[in-house]
């Protein structure tokens, strides 16, 4: 498809990837091969895949996902990650055999004419202390170093008690420590400069208005794509609509 005929700006995020959901895997190649092919770019926000425990690792379907990432960065569609908590591994290697671009945990970009925030939320959950704890570490270089030194079957095992482990952590948790604290939202838009926000990770998704210095301020929350449901956002120059996946 010819670029000039690549428009949209896409936003996506928290497909939770994995072996055990093969219906969310198909639907993602769907959008691959089609949405994303009619748009100018692609940002996935965070939680891509339910874990990733290295570029090395070659579980299914991550070859499967590489290739596709990679068809469709190739055909001239721009495609952005922010890693999440999930895939927050994600590395070099994988942007260089897919052609992503991986971004920081704060991004601004310029979304037709307007400054706006990206992340993939976890971030704005600071009433969580004991993940903010453990995402503090797990981002120094030497946690990661010490992790992706590790045989690879290892990872694996490691990664399957951690995901069991966290189902039943967030259970106990009161689901409004799990989201994100309106303070935090606020500072960070006003550090960055910038009226709109958008993440995902909270899996509530919504568009929140609200005043921030005497201006009106939007953030948008992603849907996360459960064996059911998901949705895509979609920009075109000022417009923005919520497309069912």
């Amino acid at each position: 498809m010819s670029n000039s005929l690549k428009q949209d700006t896409l936003f996506i995020s928290d497909l939770h990837i994995s072996i055990e959901k093969p219906e969310i895997t198909r639907r993602f190649i769907n959008f691959l091969e089609k949405n994303a092919q009619k748009a100018e770019a692609v940002y996935i926000l965070g939680d891509l895949f339910d874990s990733w425990i290295g570029d090395d690792d070659p579980t299914p379907p991550n070859n499967k996902i590489r290739k596709h990432l990679k068809q469709l960065t190739s055909s001239g569609t721009k495609v952005f990650i922010i890693t999440g908590n999930r895939d927050f591994l994600l590395g070099n290697t994988f942007s260089k055999e897919t052609g992503v671009t991986l971004l920081d945990e704060y991004t601004v970009i310029n979304l037709y004419g307007t400054p706006t925030l990206l992340t993939h939320g976890d971030l704005l959950c600071t009433d969580d202390l004991p993940y903010q704890s453990f995402r503090k570490q797990s981002h120094t270089a030497e946690w990661q170093h010490y992790v992706l030194s590790k045989p690879l079957i290892v990872r694996l095992l490691v990664a399957r008690c951690y995901r069991i482990k966290s189902y039943f952590h967030k259970r106990k948790k009161d689901q409004n420590i799990m989201d994100v604290n309106q303070d935090t939202v606020n500072k960070i838009m006003l550090k960055h400069n910038c009226l709109r926000l958008i993440h995902g990770h909270t899996h509530r998704p919504n568009i929140h208005n609200f005043e921030l210095n005497g201006k009106l301020a939007q953030r948008f929350v992603l849907a996360a794509w459960e064996n059911s449901g998901g949705s895509i956002l979609c920009w075109n120059n000022n417009h923005h609509k919520i497309e069912k996946i």
